[in-house]
């Protein structure tokens, strides 16, 4: 049973929450060593863009394109705006 969160007036963590299952890759709040990629300050509109190309196969990955096909569209734009406020 998959459930879903939409985002809520009340709940402005939410875009945090999700991304909190980024830290275990990208590092907390995206700050990543390399050689893994830093999500923290990038744009929202490029988070977005690569992860729809992760979803639809078209960016190679070792396990992203898997992943993202458990975000729809409005938690992966949760999660990009979260990312893109943060400090690199």
């Amino acid at each position: 049973m998959r459930i879903e969160r939409r985002a809520e007036p009340g709940r402005p963590d939410l875009g945090s929450s999700y991304a909190a299952t980024c830290a275990g890759c990208h590092g907390t709040n995206g700050v990543a060593k390399a050689p893994m990629v830093a999500l923290a300050g990038m744009s929202k509109d490029n988070i977005v863009t690569q992860m729809k190309a992760f979803k639809e196969g078209k960016r190679p990955a070792t396990i992203m394109h898997q992943i993202a096909k458990g975000y729809t569209d409005e938690q992966v734009d949760l999660i990009a705006t979260h990312f893109a406020s943060q400090k690199p």
